[in-house]
């Protein structure tokens, strides 16, 4: 099985977030890129998500911090199909985690939330293969159906 990690920040402005990891030499995938989101390739697997914090906070029930003064992260990790999402949070849930919200479910991108017991988040999501290759929007245009894009 193949994780792909993708760490979800807040930020107050895109354009000048973008600038700054593209300075570092990472590159933006423009498919996953708009008013609410920046996708920032770190490696082969390894994504951080550039969110507006409004649109961080569809994403949870729990206040969103400001980084300057506290920490956080929201780390989702990818499986291999819808079964390995749900396998993955039966065992959390057998361990003490919980699950703070109901399935997300976007047609492309199937997602479950697992708190651990100390409350820090982790999503497990499989996205179809099309669409993360083509894009959420250019995928659900090919199945017949408009997509709104959690990012």
């Amino acid at each position: 099985m193949t994780t792909s990690i993708f760490v979800n920040l807040p930020s107050t402005d895109l354009d000048r977030s973008k600038a700054f990891y593209e300075a570092l030499g990472f590159s933006i995938n423009a498919a996953f890129t708009d008013e609410n989101a920046a996708c920032v390739v770190l490696g082969d697997n390894i994504y951080f998500m550039v969110l507006t914090r409004e649109y961080l906070g569809t994403f949870t029930d729990k206040q969103i911090i400001d980084p300057k003064t506290q920490a956080q992260v929201s780390i989702a990790l990818s499986r291999d199909s819808r079964e390995d999402v749900d396998d993955v949070l039966a065992k959390g849930l057998a361990a003490g985690g919980s699950e703070p919200r109901p399935v997300q479910d976007y047609g492309f991108m199937y997602s479950r939330d697992l708190d651990d017991p100390d409350g820090n988040n982790l999503s497990f999501l499989f996205m179809e293969p099309a669409a993360a290759e083509m894009g959420p929007e250019a995928y659900m245009a090919e199945q017949g159906a408009g997509a709104s894009s959690p990012a």
